[in-house]
């Protein structure tokens, strides 16, 4: 059976680096948000990222634009893995008007 650690020398031996104390762990884990409204959805349920003007319009991340809306504004920069499908997100959808400009110079 395991023995309990109560001093903090013992928990810092035990587990080879400083465990916080029982009222420190409460605090960090406290997720009682006051901005929050209590009927609100999670943040991680699906079309919780689209702007307002996009949901005023009817955009859902059901529809193909509200979808791609909704994976655009998910995106973090900090990550790399997102920049990069950012920037495949920006050709993607930037190289067929350049080439549509370049082929109107060209008629003319």
């Amino acid at each position: 059976m395991l023995r309990e650690r109560h001093r903090p020398a013992q928990r810092v031996a035990a587990y080879r680096c400083a465990m916080p104390a029982e009222g420190e762990r409460e605090q960090m884990w406290d997720d009682d948000d006051p901005d929050l409204p209590e009927d609100a959805p999670p943040y991680w349920f699906p079309g919780q990222h689209l702007p307002e003007h996009a949901r005023a319009m009817g955009l859902t991340h059901h529809v193909p634009e509200g979808a791609i809306l909704d994976f655009a504004g998910r995106l973090d920069s900090a990550k790399p893995g997102h920049r990069i499908a950012a920037w495949a997100l920006l050709v993607m959808f930037g190289l067929p008007v350049v080439l549509a400009v370049m082929r109107l110079f060209y008629v003319f």
